[in-house]
């Protein structure tokens, strides 16, 4: 796996993280598209450890999560996050508006800097104006707050507030970019304007970081690193327990096509039709439920595919327990945190073969690799992994809790992202 040390570019040699780091000197803000969520518990672990490292963190959310939230971890953290567009409408304008007199340099370069980046943007540039107030508001809070350093999850409207409300006098700021969308839409999102200026921005994975370099002048690789997502010791220190007899198998997901998930339906029909006996449950929500359930009716594998909405996070760990390991088909990705759990959990993953999976999942070690698309491939491996004993199963998620233990943990890659912040902040 890679480290937070980035290939040799041809820029001027960046600020290198001192070690030992104990606690960061700075305050730091967090902002976050929307904060808490579901499907976002890396971000709560990362901030988590780095408070429980010492450092004090303001969480800011651009808006509201707009679903139920079910784990009480999440709810926990809705008291202590302020919502950008939470309400009180007049006194952010009403502060937008105050800025234009009191800084109006400033105001206008930003300004500039909003019209610009909706150039391209397919929300279009009123929109990216919007941003410019929602930065107004951040700023303030900033100044509030005491916050030195602001970091922002996402390279996507997160982002574009984050710079814009450096911008305008606020903190400098850094960004976790994730993918697949930054990847898919790079200019339209103007990503390469935002790396060049943020302070320096980190990739979830190697693959993640090759597909920053692409979209920026080579001058700016120095500054993008990796950090990884990480897990809590909740996963971390799971004991080894033998998967399942039975034939299931669990699939956390976004229901979204780019999870490819009516190829898992498709390969399920597939096995049933041989004469195996397969289930699959899977946690998660989203656009393509109603799609995905007409599906099932019409393959006819109703009986062997549950769709049980989003859960807690203890759900979905005991659901994985309570399994022969993970299944996630997915056209594009970053490096999802459930491959991380499954494995931590000593169970292991039927994926794709696809973006950083490759960096955690290894075929025939501690999961299976097929290629994107092939339903064939994906019931071969589910047929693979229901064909070996429980114990061949165990010892195959025990060589990858290894590896999460070694790359994924949440303290370790929260100081990793601190070392970052304490550098950059004294360029």
């Amino acid at each position: 796996m890679s480290s937070t040390k980035t290939t040799p570019a041809p820029a001027a040699t960046r600020p290198q993280p001192a070690e030992p780091l104990v606690a960061s000197r700075l305050r730091v803000g967090y902002v976050v598209n929307q904060y808490p969520q579901t499907s976002a518990s890396f971000v709560r672990r990362e901030l988590l450890a780095m408070e429980a490292l010492g450092t004090p963190v303001e969480r800011y959310a651009i808006r509201r999560w707009g679903e139920s939230l079910v784990d009480p971890r999440d709810r926990a953290e809705v008291a202590n996050t302020k919502v950008i567009l939470g309400g009180n409408w007049f006194g952010m304008i009403a502060g937008a508006v105050t800025d234009v007199f009191v800084r109006p340099a400033k105001w206008w370069r930003s300004l500039k800097l909003a019209w610009r980046i909706g150039s391209k943007s397919d929300r279009g540039r009123l929109v990216n104006l919007l941003y410019l107030v929602e930065a107004s508001r951040l700023r303030r809070w900033c100044e509030r707050d005491g916050v030195d350093w602001l970091h922002a999850h996402f390279g996507t409207n997160s982002a574009a507030v984050a710079m814009l409300c450096h911008s305008l006098g606020g903190p400098r700021f850094s960004a976790t970019i994730h993918g697949p969308e930054e990847f898919d839409r790079p200019d339209p999102l103007h990503l390469a304007t935002k790396i060049a200026a943020a302070g320096f921005v980190v990739g979830i994975s190697s693959y993640g970081r090759s597909q920053l370099y692409r979209y920026t002048d080579i001058d700016q690789w120095s500054k993008i690193h990796v950090v990884h997502c990480g897990l809590g010791d909740d996963f971390l220190d799971s004991p080894p327990t033998l998967p399942t007899d039975a034939p299931k198998f669990v699939t956390v997901s976004r229901l979204h096509e780019q999870k490819g998930i009516p190829l898992l339906v498709e390969a399920v029909a597939k096995l049933v039709g041989e004469g195996i006996d397969v289930r699959i449950d899977i946690i998660g929500d989203g656009p393509l439920r109603a799609k995905l359930e007409q599906l099932i009716a019409r393959h006819g594998v109703a009986g062997q595919i549950r769709l049980l909405g989003w859960q807690s996070s203890d759900t979905v760990r005991e659901a994985l327990l309570d399994s022969r390991g993970l299944v996630l088909p997915s056209f594009a990705e970053g490096l999802p945190v459930v491959v991380m759990e499954s494995l931590a959990l000593h169970r292991p993953v039927i994926t794709t073969r696809i973006a950083g999976m490759g960096e955690l999942v290894e075929h025939g070690t501690n999961g299976w690799l097929v290629m994107a698309g092939d339903v064939d491939a994906l019931a071969a491996a589910i047929r693979d992994a229901l064909e070996r004993a429980p114990e061949e199963l165990l010892a195959m998620g025990s060589e990858g809790a290894d590896r999460v233990r070694r790359d994924h943990r949440a303290t370790t890659e929260s100081r990793k992202l601190l070392k970052l912040i304490e550098a950059y902040s004294s360029e």
